[in-house]
């Protein structure tokens, strides 16, 4: 059973920086999944896509409310994902969740199969 934990969610200035992490057990990513991703979801909303990265190439995916301030990566030896968040705004905040994916659309909530119990960004203005 694939086990994801997030870390790094904090209360932080708006124009500050986070970094966010993503450690998986049970099993290497790169053999559990094809694509990891970060979701968020704030109070009242539904989750929503934020980064996604594939488990064997380089490729990244971002929701057009993140590009050139979130940068996503990936340590295959430490099995784990990061998400880097620069120049946040209030409305980044929310409950940050990772999840693994075999099949589907990194977009969707639904391709995914293991999910962590998130990790809380709060971003003030």
């Amino acid at each position: 059973q694939v086990q994801l934990v997030e870390s790094g969610g904090a209360l932080v200035q708006a124009g500050g920086s986070q970094r966010l992490s993503c450690a998986i057990s049970g099993g290497t990513f790169s053999a559990s999944a094809n694509f990891i991703g970060w979701f968020r979801q704030a109070p009242g909303n539904d989750r929503e896509f934020v980064a996604g990265i594939s488990a064997h190439t380089d490729t990244t995916s971002y929701t057009d409310s993140v590009k050139g301030r979130f940068g996503i990566s990936k340590d295959n030896a430490k099995n784990a994902v990061y998400l880097q968040m620069n120049s946040l705004k209030p409305e980044d905040t929310g409950v940050y969740y990772c999840a693994t994916a075999r099949t589907g659309d990194w977009r969707y909530v639904t391709s995914y199969d293991f999910w962590g119990q998130g990790t809380q960004v709060t971003v003030s203005s």
